[in-house]
């Protein structure tokens, strides 16, 4: 036995000083920690999030409706940030009692329907504006099989991977290793899917491809986690290729920026509220 191995207690108690990069915002409740009132705009939609791969999909997939002439699909976007505990706050909380972004209030319905968890929001606006959501049951299930891989799969990359690669207070070789060998897994999923398909699910473009680009296609383009050598991201053309279509989108190089409050200011949208705030 190491020294330094880990021998868990009887009963896990929290310790509020571990955790990494996040420590300060990390707990094991739920609930507000203040009271504070999330503010509303001009239109229906009102967005609430920060520009994280989960927040990105979602505002690719406004910016998109809102190029097919989708008019009211015109939306708020308002920051959250997280390392500063908004996510915690009473007026969000009771819109995602899970305290993570993003989160939808849509006020054009009577009462105003909550929206939480990113992919339920992806759907929740692809059949409220009758697109990039096929309605032929078979192209259906294949877009939503897609989708929910995503959700399914980002915690490895994300929780899993990115916290232990890029976020932990040391480096260790267990969990890098065992994290970095599922991401591989997955970009193999997604490199033999998209051998033989212009997009995920076929010809068409759909939420899957919004959601799946924000975590897995800003990875191969080298701007997550800064692990694309390690990764040896490159390795998967088909990804590769697909991600850079996307890239090239004009919505989307729009929705990356909405509620972007780091890197170069140019980049950075802290809050949307017309599409003049993205011009």
């Amino acid at each position: 036995m190491s020294d330094n191995e880990y021998i868990p207690p009887n009963v896990w108690t929290w310790d509020a000083h571990s955790g990494g990069k996040f420590a300060n915002i990390n707990r094991p409740i739920a609930g507000s920690t203040h009271e504070k009132e999330l503010p509303i705009g001009q239109h229906p939609l009102q967005l609430y999030s920060l520009a994280t791969p989960n927040g990105v999909k979602v505002t690719i997939l406004l910016e998109e409706l809102l190029a097919l002439g989708k008019t009211d699909a015109e939306y708020d976007a308002w920051l959250i940030n997280i390392s500063e505990g908004d996510q915690f706050g009473s007026g969000f909380t009771e819109i995602n009692p899970n305290s993570k972004i993003p989160a939808l209030l849509d006020q054009s319905t009577t009462p105003p329907t909550r929206v939480f968890e990113s992919g339920a929001i992806m759907v929740y606006l692809a059949e409220k504006f009758g697109a990039f959501l096929p309605k032929e049951t078979a192209a259906r299930a294949e877009c939503m099989s897609w989708l929910f891989w995503q959700m399914g799969s980002a915690p490895f990359l994300g929780g899993g991977f990115g916290h232990f690669y890029a976020y932990a207070p040391t480096k260790q070789e267990y969990p890098i290793n065992r994290y970095a060998m599922e991401v591989k897994r997955q970009l193999d999923v997604l490199d033999r899917n998209l051998s033989s398909r212009q997009f995920i699910c076929g010809d068409n473009y759909t939420i899957a491809d919004m959601a799946v680009y924000a975590w897995y296609g800003v990875l191969v383009e080298g701007k997550l986690y800064d692990a694309a050598e390690f990764l040896d991201v490159q390795s998967y053309k088909h990804v590769v290729r697909w991600a850079k279509d996307l890239h090239d989108r004009p919505a989307v190089k729009r929705g990356k920026r909405v509620n972007r409050a780091w890197g170069n200011t140019e980049t950075q949208v802290h809050e949307r509220h017309d599409a003049s705030d993205l011009d």
